[in-house]
């Protein structure tokens, strides 16, 4: 295999990289010849033309700024306020702005030309995530012939909210100059199957649109996971156990519930603490043992459908505090900030459920991250919305409807109130699946399905697919 190519919104910074998968790619390019290629975070008067190369931490990171008009038209507009919402299903919450898409294609062709240039012929381009779904299409139209794979981050939307994306055509027509699509979940390749084999309806004018063809392009499930056997080590490291103790000396005896997201609509994280106060409602067993940890660090606290659902997570953990809240208890606490990977490790070993509950949501590291973390012989349990990513491969913790926060409270009750020897058992399923869809495997997957195969090889791959 040639190089290896990864090429992202944003680049790594200095640092430890914040999350499991910018570890998990960092690791990947650094086991490989290549370079990491993205917006540099610096907005400009003048858009670059060319990219410039620099060492980050052992890494060949490549970058280029952009211009605040094209930033917001491409990031916070296109990607956040219509890509975003639509493939969540949350067309209620898609801000429609026509000059966006212009702006989106505009980056996307920024990206290409500053790229092309460093291209060598057999370098394998890994592009990630729902910004930038056109690469391949104008490194295509600027003549690269290589193998480019694209992996969603995000759940692919249902064929009737792919409908309402403007441009969806071009966009699937883009997804299909990629030689690999890989997607979270097999819910998602299902949908994107949905969408090729029934195309588009009719344009405005009545006129079909053009089919896209994807004959040429493979679309598969690969689950990514995170590092736990990292976070089992992570958990009780020094930092770790630091965390613990200050939690402990708090807590005292009160077995926690603790969530870990970032403050955005798709996690449901008003519903989940309303299913909180349900619990304590229902069953006022649970008041003065328990504790709910909700830790949300802002995302885009510029868009105005985040800092409603701030206002409204606000309101509610007010709300639940004012009703249960005694001079020597409190139900909850919610930590507007982020922590460390071995402070989080700490925590997720420390509580007794981990509570990962989004709308919609595609990767969920947070489930993963806590499985990895659990002491074998006192483990905690998941409750998981039905509706995330990781669903599909761990069938061992507590499934909710998060809609449903009658259901969500009998699933804490469940969890709160379950043997020893079931928490290890379904821990033990937990663990093995983590292991399975490990990132390092979920990596090592991709590009070895990405990498050139020989012609018979290929056509015996479209076979199979």
């Amino acid at each position: 295999m040639g190089r290896l190519i990864i090429v992202s919104n944003r680049t790594p910074g200095k640092g430890p990289a914040a999350g499991g998968l910018a570890v998990a790619l960092r690791k990947t390019l650094a086991e490989r010849e290549g370079f990491w290629f993205g917006w540099s975070g610096k907005l400009v008067d003048a858009p670059s033309s060319e990219a410039r190369f620099e060492s980050i931490d052992g890494l060949t990171v490549a970058q280029i700024d952009l211009t605040r008009p094209d930033h917001h038209a491409y990031y916070a507009g296109f990607s956040n306020s219509i890509l975003w919402p639509s493939f969540h299903l949350r067309l209620d919450l898609a801000t429609i702005e026509g000059h966006w898409y212009e702006g989106y294609r505009a980056v996307n062709q920024q990206f290409a030309r500053a790229l092309l240039p460093h291209l060598r012929p057999d370098d394998i381009i890994w592009v990630h995530d729902y910004h930038l779904i056109p690469l391949a299409s104008e490194l295509r139209n600027l003549g690269a012939r290589n193998r480019i794979g694209f992996y969603l981050h995000i759940p692919f939307p249902t064929a009737d909210a792919l409908y309402a994306i403007p441009h969806h055509n071009e966009l699937m027509r883009d997804l299909s100059r990629y030689d690999l699509v890989g997607m979270q979940a097999k819910r998602d390749v299902a949908a994107f199957t949905e969408f090729a084999d029934h195309q588009s309806p009719s344009s405005i004018s009545g006129n079909p649109l053009k089919s896209v063809d994807f004959s040429r392009s493979e679309t598969a499930a690969f689950p990514i996971g995170s590092d736990p056997d990292a976070f089992a080590s992570l958990a009780v490291s020094p930092a770790a156990t630091k965390m613990v103790k200050r939690v402990e000396r708090t807590l005292r005896e009160q077995r926690l519930i603790l969530g870990v997201d970032r403050l955005d609509y798709s996690k449901g994280l008003p519903q989940r603490v309303e299913a909180y106060e349900k619990l304590l409602a229902n069953d006022a067993r649970f008041r003065r043992v328990t504790h709910l940890m909700q830790i949300a660090p802002p995302s885009r606290d510029s868009i105005k459908e985040y800092q409603e659902t701030s206002d409204a997570l606000d309101a509610i953990c007010g709300r639940v505090m004012g009703r249960f809240a005694e001079p020597d208890w409190s139900p909850l606490t919610y930590v507007k900030r982020a922590y460390g990977q071995p402070s989080l490790a700490g925590l997720y070993r420390l509580a007794r459920v981990g509570l990962v509950t989004p709308l919609r949501d595609g990767m969920n590291l947070v489930a993963h991250e806590f499985v990895g973390s659990q002491d074998p012989a006192n483990p905690g349990v998941l409750v998981l919305s039905r509706f995330a990513g990781a669903a599909e491969i761990f069938p061992d913790a507590i499934m909710v409807n998060p809609f449903d926060t009658d259901e969500t409270a009998e699933a804490l009750r469940m969890a709160l109130d379950m043997p020893r020897q079931e928490r290890i058992d379904r821990w033990t399923t937990l663990m093995a699946a983590a292991r399975k869809y490990s990132v390092d495997n979920w990596s090592r997957n991709f590009l070895e399905r990405l990498a050139p195969a020989t012609t018979s090889d290929s056509a015996t791959a479209r076979k199979t697919a």
